[in-house]
């Protein structure tokens, strides 16, 4: 008697951690950021439960932006640089590899005291380029050079890396701020570049109406103003304070301007589609506060930045994560109640990042707040996507 054919399904392994980057980078990035958020938490409440390389406040400003956000713009990158090339997604022991470098490097930031600081600093350098190189290959291979500008991107932020490592040893030419700021911006632009190719046909096709036509002018004056307030940001130009609050204000006009043709009001049902219009939103008013402080002092910079790095970046990753986790698995790309909670626990998290302003007598117990918002969202996402990232597709199809 003949055994029946295997489906595909049972084909598959069960356990598909590293069948594609956004798996890992995904899970392991939330579970980090809410990680680091937490120990931030508890040392504004008097607990200093570690002493990380570059003192508390180098590590948490370093590791949410070179360890959270930098590893959910690799699994990004590395899952759609597939889709743009048709070419085999990096899988299997080289996925493993790249995670691992990203890994022990957390591990080194946090427990400084087995490496020399130089040696900390090469270990969590490498990831970054490594992953542009693994990037840059199947781009190269099929002459899609529309989308090796994210390699270069991945290059800049490597060079901002090593600007922030540079600062607590003495040597930086720039110091630690102003490179964590110049990581800021660039995500920045990352997210312009990538939200003006998808977010208007998001929205065409999860609300079936028209999709709208971009403007050629306009996509052009937003990415290169958005570009430029890189290294105005980083006080790279030579142009006084007012003249880069006027570029950075530029910028965010042109990129609410840009959002507004997105058709904002239609995607009021759809969760999946208001939290990435709203985040683009608060990203560019973000750009405009941040000008505003440069020419009148009005706000902070910190709180100026964190309306980006929370109501932009932060709820930006959480949409795209969620989108993105859903439709690599073969699921409905559709939030469910707990999903659309933390999206609004992040937009909380924001507005409550921002109250100091007005209730300075509050501040640390509004960032305590803001932070612990912050946590139960990305804590919600690992809930819910932890199990869907680590098994196969139920469908049985690879990825």
């Amino acid at each position: 008697m003949t055994r029946p054919a295997l489906t595909s399904s049972s084909q598959q392994p069960e356990w598909a951690w590293f069948a594609l980057a956004f798996r890992p980078f995904f899970g392991l990035g939330a579970i980090f950021g809410v990680i680091c958020v937490g120990l931030w938490v508890a040392s504004l409440s008097g607990a200093q439960l570690i002493a990380p390389a570059g003192g508390l406040y180098f590590w948490h400003m370093h590791e949410m932006l070179f360890g959270f956000v930098a590893a959910i713009v690799v699994g990004f990158l590395l899952t759609a640089v597939k889709s743009w090339t048709n070419q085999p997604g990096l899988s299997g022991p080289p996925l493993g590899l790249l995670v691992g470098v990203w890994f022990v490097g957390r591990v080194a930031m946090l427990l400084p005291t087995f490496l020399p600081a130089n040696l900390i600093g090469l270990i969590d350098f490498l990831f970054l380029p490594l992953a542009a190189v693994v990037l840059a290959r199947p781009v190269i291979r099929v002459n899609m050079w529309r989308n090796l500008i994210f390699a270069p991107i991945l290059l800049l932020m490597s060079g901002l890396n090593a600007m922030m490592h540079a600062d607590p040893s003495g040597s930086a030419i720039i110091n630690q701020h102003v490179a964590a700021h110049g990581m800021i911006l660039l995500v920045v632009l990352l997210m312009c570049v990538i939200g003006g190719r998808v977010f208007p046909m998001f929205t065409a096709n999860g609300t079936q109406t028209p999709r709208v036509t971009p403007l050629p002018w306009l996509e052009k004056a937003t990415i290169l103003t958005t570009a430029l307030c890189i290294p105005a940001g980083m006080a790279l130009l030579p142009a006084t304070e007012a003249m880069t609050g006027i570029i950075l204000m530029a910028a965010g006009a042109l990129n609410i301007w840009r959002a507004s043709r997105w058709r904002f009001m239609v995607a009021l049902q759809t969760p999946m589609l208001w939290s990435l219009h709203l985040s683009y939103w608060l990203m560019s008013i973000g750009l405009i506060l941040i000008g505003l402080h440069q020419t009148t002092g009005i706000l902070t910079a910190s709180i100026s930045y964190h309306v980006i790095t929370l109501g932009g970046i932060s709820l930006m990753i959480l949409a795209m994560v969620t989108r993105v986790s859903l439709g690599h698995t073969g699921r409905k790309i559709q939030a469910t109640p707990v999903i659309t909670s933390a999206f609004l626990l992040m937009v909380a998290a924001t507005f409550v990042r921002i109250l100091p302003a007005l209730l300075p007598g509050q501040a640390l117990w509004l960032l305590i707040l803001a932070g612990l918002l912050w946590m139960a969202a990305f804590s919600l996402f690992v809930i819910v996507f932890f199990p869907i990232l680590s098994r196969a597709r139920p469908d049985g199809t690879p990825g």
